[in-house]
């Protein structure tokens, strides 16, 4: 067996509330983790596998399982990036995320 197996960094540079991600390709598949802010963490977890649309069977969407630990709003970031990438690449993904400021307004979080 010959895996195959790819590893990106990715850092926004915007100078407040950057974030940055891991992604690795393992075989056809993807895990990615996404962190930044003050306390980096894991606070939630997405798994998405492809599947053809429920409204066009023609094309492909993807359905998610997501597990967010308590406190944490992590879950619907990790639900969106897990569902697209898994659409879009035709792949089982696997999204972590991890992020935290303290004090951070409404603003901030969009």
């Amino acid at each position: 067996m010959n895996p195959t197996f790819v590893e990106t960094d990715i850092k926004t540079e915007t100078g407040s509330y950057d974030l940055e991600a891991d992604v690795r390709r393992i075989g056809d598949d993807l895990l990615v983790a996404i962190w930044g802010g003050e306390k980096p963490h894991i606070g939630a977890v997405a798994v998405a596998q492809p599947r053809p649309s429920l409204k066009t069977p023609e094309t492909t969407s993807a359905t998610a399982s997501v597990f967010c630990f308590p406190s944490h709003k992590e879950d619907e970031l990790v639900k969106g990036v897990s569902e697209v990438l898994s659409a879009v690449l035709g792949a089982k993904v696997v999204v972590t995320a991890g992020i935290h400021w303290d004090n951070l307004s409404e603003k901030g979080i969009r």
